[in-house]
């Protein structure tokens, strides 16, 4: 593995990372710094009523940030599909989560990759990092690293090579509405009527 000593240090000082996930390449900064969340939103030229989705390292690091107590369908899909390519969209405790990440509503997005980068970088940092795939807004999602605009390279703080196993997107469930949704289907297959 690729020693991200750098990537930690950078991430834990408010920088902004470009790193492997099981799923695509993503590009992140720490939940907590809002200078960085809109530096990275001006980078990805991300409008800013458009939610970004954050990754956390367990289960217990979600339920932090979403609404609690959880549904039963919320927990069910945690514990079946995490860690893994499913991002769960459910309500979030917006005083503890940035107006920009939640695309000023009032849910939020949330996925435990199944990467052992990712999640290291996460532990290490000790809070989610958000989650969104390392393009410009509306271009494609690389799945290699050698797909990864150099522009975009250009204007982060680090980056961490490595491997996306997958090379899919993940699946976006939203939890919010009764009967839940599957906004994009990806790498995990779900049926419309399991977990309701």
């Amino acid at each position: 593995m690729q020693n991200l000593d750098m990537a930690i240090k950078i991430l834990l000082q408010g920088g902004i990372v470009i790193f492997p996930t099981d799923t695509a390449f993503g590009i992140g900064c720490r939940l907590d710094d809002t200078t960085s969340i809109k530096r990275l939103f001006k980078i990805r030229k991300r409008p800013v009523t458009v939610a970004t989705p954050i990754l956390v390292s367990s289960i217990s690091m979600a339920e932090k940030y979403f609404h609690t107590p959880l549904p039963y369908n919320v927990r069910h899909l945690m514990e079946i599909y995490w860690p893994g390519a499913l991002t769960i969209i459910y309500k979030s405790k917006i005083n503890k989560v940035p107006p920009l990440v939640r695309g000023g509503g009032k849910n939020l997005g949330v996925r435990m990759p199944n990467h052992e980068i990712t999640l290291v970088l996460i532990r290490k940092v000790g809070l989610p990092i958000l989650g969104p795939s390392a393009n410009f807004h509306g271009q494609d999602t690389p799945f290699k690293f050698e797909q990864i605009d150099q522009k975009l390279v250009s204007l982060v703080d680090y980056v961490v090579e490595g491997d996306c196993q997958l090379q899919n997107v993940s699946t976006v469930i939203d939890c919010s509405v009764n009967p839940w949704k599957i906004i994009r289907q990806g790498a995990v297959e779900i049926k419309v009527n399991e977990y309701i």
